[in-house]
């Protein structure tokens, strides 16, 4: 019997939905939902408008499992919180502003008590007030473990919003940029589950990574409009870079990335290797996109002006999918990076 990991299942899926949109559409063979390997999914709603213009109807659903998303150490106020998080991430990385809509479905064990379920709804709470989700419904089950599914709801106008970014879009001599440092939560999980070696600050900054995860979406609402493709890195910075580049058929040439500060004292005191740290620990909610040259500036203003850090990490080339760092102590020599980071079934 064959195994596949969680991306073949998602392209088995989207595969056979794909076609049986296209089959029962009766609108010049266009299917309705614009099913694909990206982060969401679209609607096109006709609005009955002064200029009748469309709004589209962002989709985005994630299922958080408690053996398999849970470190050690994290309360149960902070899992609710990263269930919403997570759809949160995927939404403000295509530039999808606020407010949102989401139905919270839970599967609680039965052993439960009151306050147990109070602190999960505390949780919820929290990061509504955070990212402006109202939470309007869902539905509850008993289970044997934690298990909670948010599905989320955004809205995009098309007539006075620019195109949502895809991440097929990159093209050779665009710039790829990063909205933030990579290397604390892949830290986090090795102190929390493996109780590594840390310096105190380090400890912190990486462990709250973890516990309590900033989707960037300020970032991706300010930004967006300028980048021809984007992600959210929780996969992994490396396999989050390989989506891009292989959906966009290009080569990305990544030679500066904003590691975390301490990370090489951190692997160096518990014997890690530190590029596996940054590149391929998952976790992590910041967005990784490219920028036309002919935007660049104009992005660098608008990040400047709204307090934002955009880090420029590399540039896109001609090529058929594949992505290379630059060698460290060389400055000329890049090297492939293998196309691997968090997968479930995998």
């Amino acid at each position: 019997m064959t195994k596949l990991n969680e991306r073949e299942i998602i392209s088995l899926f989207v595969t056979r939905f794909k076609a049986n949109n296209y089959n029962n559409n009766n609108n010049n063979n266009k299917p309705v939902i614009r099913l694909g390997e990206d982060d969401i999914s679209v609607v096109p709603v006709k609005i009955r408008r002064k200029n009748n213009s469309n709004v589209n109807l962002i989709f985005k659903s994630d299922m958080l499992v408690e053996s398999t998303d849970v470190p050690p150490g994290m309360k149960l106020w902070q899992i609710a919180r990263k269930s919403i998080v997570s759809c949160v991430s995927d939404l403000s990385a295509k530039g999808i502003k606020p407010a949102y809509v989401s139905l919270i479905s839970i599967g609680i064990p039965k052993q439960y008590s009151k306050h147990e379920i109070l602190d999960l709804v505390r949780g919820f709470q929290i990061a509504s007030k955070e990212y402006g989700v109202e939470i309007v419904g869902g539905d509850t089950n008993e289970s044997n473990e934690l298990i909670i599914d948010c599905s989320m709801v955004g809205f995009f106008d098309e007539d006075t919003d620019n195109k949502i970014p895809r991440r097929s879009g990159a093209r050779p001599g665009d710039f790829i940029v990063v909205s933030g440092e990579f290397g604390y939560s892949s830290s986090g999980l090795k102190i929390l589950i493996s109780n590594a070696n840390a310096q105190e600050k380090f400890r912190k900054n990486a462990i709250l990574s973890v516990v309590r995860p900033k989707p960037q979406q300020k970032f991706g609402i300010f930004l967006a409009k300028y980048f021809s493709s984007s992600i959210d890195s929780s996969d992994g910075l490396a396999m989050s870079l390989y989506e891009l580049a292989r959906q966009s058929k290009v080569n990305f040439f990544v030679n500066n990335i904003p590691s975390a500060k301490g990370i090489k004292q951190f692997a160096e005191d518990n014997h890690l290797d530190v590029n596996e740290l940054i590149f391929y620990g998952g976790e992590e909610y910041e967005i990784v996109a490219t920028v036309p040259s002919k935007n660049m500036k104009k992005a660098e203003s608008i990040a400047r002006k709204g307090g934002l850090k955009l880090y420029v990490i590399g540039k896109v080339k001609k090529g058929d999918g594949k992505v290379f760092a630059i060698e460290e102590n060389n400055t000329k020599k890049y090297s492939l990076l293998n196309n691997r980071g968090y997968l479930h079934f995998s």
